[in-house]
C-alpha cells in the first residue's frame, strides 16, 4: 500500500551549523574555476552546463481535474504556457562532443503567476533536471572539500581542459545535479553517446510543493521522443555532432513529455537532507501533472543563441515560494548558481534576463 505524502513543515529541513562554511568552500572553487575558463575563452561560460546542444521554445499545459496534493503551486490550476528548454552537457568546460557526459535539461515555465522567490529573475519557474535519478554524494559539503582540492590542481594539471572538465563535473555534482565520482568522467567517453532528446531526466533533489514535497521527472511520451531513447549519435570527427544532429532532427520533431511529481511519503526512505538516496518508484509512484511539447523548429538558430544560451539565467532558485528548493544540497546552490550568473552578467556585459518568448496564456 502506498503511504500518504507527508505535509511540508520548515522543520523537515535540518541545515548544519557549518553550512556558511561549505558555501564559502564551494564559492572560493567557484570562483578560480570561473576565471579560468574566462582566460581559456576570452569570455565567461556558466560554471556548469557551459556547453548547450540543443535550445527550443516550447508549451508547458498544466492538466486538469489534478488531485489536491498535487494541484499545488505552478499545478493548482490548468493552464498553457510558454516555456523555453537548454539541453547541455554537465561540465563547465566546453567539450569535443566525443567525450561522452551526462546530460542537463533546463526548463523554464514562463509568465506563472503568485508570490516569487526572493531574487528570481521575472515571472518564471525554472526546473534542472539531469538524465539520472540520484546525486551520487549524501551532501555538499562532501563535494566541497573534492573541488577545493581539484581546483587548487587546475593550472598546474597536464592537459589543463581535461583536469578542468574533471573539476566541474564534481562542481555540478556538488550543487545537485548527478555525482559523478566514477563513471562517465573516470571513463572519459567510454560509455556510449545517446540521443539526449531520448532521455529521462530528474530534479535529483526535493523541492517544496505547495502543501507537500516532491522531486521532479521529465519523461519522453510521443512516439518521435521515445524513438530515440538509446539511439547512439556518431560523433567521430565532429566537434559538435550532438548539436548538429539535434538540430537536423528538430526541423520536423513534434514531441511531447509527461512532466511528473513525485511526492514524499516516507522521511526514512525518502530523506530531503541525503541526495544520493532515490526516492523508490514503487513506495513513491511518479504521476504526470503537466505536457510539455515542442513543435518543428531551428534548435540553433541566432535568435535562440543570444535570448536562451546567453542571456538567460536557469537555476533551482527561480521561481515560486510554492516550490522552494529544500536539502542542503539544494541550499550550497543558492549561493553558488548566483555566483555564477554575476560573474557572466559583469565579465560579459550580457544582463541576465527572464525568458520572454511571446505572451504567455493565462492559468486558470
Amino acid at each position: 500500500m502506498i503511504a500518504p505524502p507527508i505535509p511540508y513543515s520548515p522543520s523537515l529541513e535540518q541545515p548544519l551549523d557549518d553550512e556558511d562554511e561549505t558555501d564559502a568552500s564551494l564559492e572560493a572553487s567557484f570562483a578560480h574555476i570561473l576565471e579560468t575558463t574566462f582566460k581559456d575563452y576570452g569570455k565567461p561560460v556558466r560554471a556548469v552546463h557551459a556547453k548547450a546542444h540543443a535550445l527550443f521554445e516550447g508549451t508547458f499545459t498544466v492538466d486538469a481535474t489534478l488531485p489536491r496534493e498535487l494541484a499545488q503551486g505552478l499545478f493548482a490550476q490548468p493552464g498553457e504556457y510558454r516555456a523555453a528548454l537548454r539541453v547541455s552537457t554537465n561540465p563547465g568546460d566546453i567539450l569535443d562532443d566525443n567525450v561522452v557526459l551526462p546530460r542537463g535539461l533546463a526548463l523554464k515555465v514562463e509568465g506563472v503567476g503568485g508570490e516569487m522567490l526572493p531574487d528570481t529573475d521575472g515571472d518564471a519557474q525554472d526546473f534542472l533536471m539531469v538524465n539520472a535519478p540520484i546525486f551520487a554524494a549524501p551532501s555538499a559539503k562532501k563535494f566541497a572539500g573534492k573541488l577545493k582540492l581539484l581546483a587548487a590542481t587546475t593550472d598546474r594539471a597536464e592537459g589543463a581542459k581535461v583536469a578542468l572538465s574533471s573539476v566541474l563535473g564534481f562542481i555540478n555534482g556538488a550543487l545537485g545535479k548527478v555525482g559523478l565520482e566514477s563513471g562517465a568522467l573516470a571513463a572519459m567517453g567510454g560509455a556510449r553517446q545517446v540521443h539526449p532528446l531520448g532521455e529521462t531526466y530528474f530534479s535529483t533533489t526535493p523541492f517544496r510543493h505547495g502543501d507537500y514535497v516532491a522531486k521532479y521527472r521529465l519523461r519522453p511520451i510521443s512516439p518521435s521522443l521515445t524513438a530515440l531513447a538509446g539511439t547512439e549519435i556518431d560523433t567521430s570527427g565532429r566537434p559538435d555532432g550532438l548539436r548538429e544532429t539535434l538540430r537536423e532532427d528538430a526541423r520536423s520533431l513534434t514531441g511531447e513529455w509527461a512532466f511528473e511529481v513525485q511526492l514524499l511519503r516516507d522521511l526514512d526512505k525518502q530523506p530531503i537532507e541525503d541526495a544520493s538516496v532515490e526516492w523508490k518508484e514503487d513506495e513513491a509512484p511518479f504521476v504526470q501533472v503537466a505536457t510539455l511539447r515542442i513543435e518543428p523548429q531551428d534548435s540553433w538558430s541566432a535568435e535562440k543563441v543570444a535570448r536562451i544560451d546567453e542571456a538567460l539565467h536557469f537555476s533551482p532558485w527561480n521561481g515560486l515560494a510554492a516550490h522552494q528548493p529544500l536539502g542542503n544540497v539544494n541550499r550550497a546552490r543558492r549561493r553558488a548558481y548566483k555566483q555564477s550568473a554575476d560573474f557572466r552578467a559583469t565579465g560579459g556585459g550580457c544582463p541576465m534576463t527572464a525568458a520572454r518568448t511571446a505572451e504567455p496564456s493565462a492559468a486558470g
